[in-house]
């Protein structure tokens, strides 16, 4: 069975930086891409990044100059590096697997249970 573990949230303040995991078991990385998401209250899913199982990575923009995804297959592990965070950033981060780094979140699969990230003073 496919799982995936999302770790690293928590209380952060404003302008602060995070890196976020998702360990996946029961399954090999590589050749498999990982895409990041969030999920704010009041606000519908939002992709964040994904990276291929090339490791070419893709952003979306309004996120690309404050995010960095990477993956080590070693360690069968993707990673969310956040910085400047906001208030407004304070969501449940999800990562999921897929074929390739589709641009609509419906296309993946194998979601993790999501790590909450709280940005308060």
């Amino acid at each position: 069975q496919v799982q995936l573990v999302e770790s690293g949230g928590g209380l952060v303040q404003p302008g602060g930086s995070l890196r976020l995991s998702c360990e996946v078991s029961g399954f090999d990385l590589e050749g498999r891409s990982v895409g990041w998401f969030r999920r704010a209250s009041g606000v519908e899913r939002e992709g964040i990044a994904c990276i291929g199982s090339d490791g070419k990575t893709y952003y979306v923009e309004s996120f690309r100059d404050r995010v960095t995804i990477s993956r080590d297959n070693g360690k069968n592990t993707a990673y969310l590096e956040i910085k400047s965070l906001k208030p407004e950033d304070t969501a449940n981060y999800y990562c999921a697997l897929s074929g390739f780094c589709y641009s609509d979140y419906r296309n993946f699969d194998s979601w993790g249970q999501g790590t909450q990230v709280t940005v308060s003073s």
